[in-house]
């Protein structure tokens, strides 16, 4: 079939009325029908590959736009991490109701983006050399091919010595910038870290490590907001605590509190070394843990509305501990 003239196609989408003048004026009657019949045709073939809209498809959408994905970290009694576990020995709660586990990958290989902050206050100064050595290894470590590091430094205020980057040179060259300032801005840390992961793509483990004496002085956010921040986000938050002063009456205990419970909720930890020296062997716990993680993923079951706050546990069937965050914020961050 030949291909209706320039001049009516251009014509077509004008309105009914001169549609019919140029019709009669410019075609016979037999060519009129034959154009409408082509038109027709051309109005009922399906649309190309990229304007088509399969049904399906659009059903898969809306499924995944609610798929919840939750990260595991399970240690044995030994507080090693319990590998070779099977979908069978894990329960899902979400408002206290069990959920079907539709998707079950034991040590995920999804990327890892993270954003590892740390603490230059002048009460840090002291362990700076230290931390900035064990926290080159760390990043030589943890970077593999397609995971992304952000680094940033944090006193009175938080600034960022590098963006996202998969390059291990360019990340342990940006921490030899980090300069001792006043103040702390502990939960400004944790916001900030929080949002930067949020403005990340879906379909990538989301980790906070944090470095510091847990002294909070200058933050513009308070608990609360971190702590949100964070679970919008789904960011795991690691805490590394350096207490130059053992004595709880020297220490900001009410800063430690507060990072273990947002560690608690999210589904990281807070780890607390005996001296500097063990800073090494803090971040080779965090680089096991995160290389061991379980990924379960279910489709709530009821659906909850956009925005609410849903209460989250995960339990496994042996004599371990689970640890994952204890709760989401539904439309967040969801894959």
């Amino acid at each position: 079939m030949t291909s209706p003239p320039a001049d009516f196609q251009c014509e077509f989408h004008n309105s009914r009325s001169k549609r019919r003048a140029v019709y009669s004026r410019r075609l016979p009657l037999p060519a009129l029908l034959v154009a409408l019949l082509l038109c027709a045709a051309l109005a009922l073939q399906p649309a190309s590959a990229g304007q088509r809209e399969d049904p399906d498809q659009r059903g898969r959408i809306r499924a995944e736009v609610s798929l919840v994905s939750v990260l595991a970290s399970v240690l044995d009694a030994n507080g090693r991490p319990a590998t070779g576990l099977t979908v069978d020995q894990f329960e899902v709660y979400e408002e206290g109701k069990q959920q079907k586990i539709e998707i079950f990958e034991p040590e995920t290989q999804q990327p890892l983006d993270v954003t590892l902050m740390i603490d230059s206050s002048l009460s840090e100064v002291k362990e700076l050399e230290f931390e900035e050595d064990a926290a080159s290894r760390f990043i030589q470590k943890l970077v593999r091919p397609g995971d992304r590091l952000a680094l940033f430094e944090f006193s009175d205020t938080v600034a960022q010595l590098a963006a996202f980057t998969s390059s291990v040179p360019t990340l342990q060259a940006a921490l030899k910038r980090i300069l001792p300032g006043d103040g702390t801005a502990l939960y400004d840390a944790v916001y900030l870290g929080a949002e930067t992961l949020g403005r990340a793509p879906a379909g990538r483990r989301r980790v906070i490590v944090l470095v510091t004496d847990a002294g909070e002085t200058t933050s513009r956010a308070d608990f609360e907001t971190a702590r949100r921040a964070a679970l919008r986000a789904d960011a795991l938050l690691y805490t590394i605590v350096v207490r130059a002063v053992k004595s709880e009456n020297g220490r900001n205990t009410a800063g430690e509190h507060a990072l273990e419970t947002i560690a608690d909720t999210t589904g990281g930890a807070t780890y607390f070394p005996n001296d500097i020296g063990e800073l090494g062997a803090m971040f080779d716990r965090i680089d096991r843990e995160l290389r061991t993680q379980y990924r379960l993923a279910y489709y709530p079951d009821p659906r909850p509305p956009a925005g609410e706050y849903r209460t989250l546990e995960v339990r496994v069937k042996c004599e371990c501990k689970v640890r994952s965050r204890k709760a989401y914020y539904s439309g967040g961050h969801l894959e």
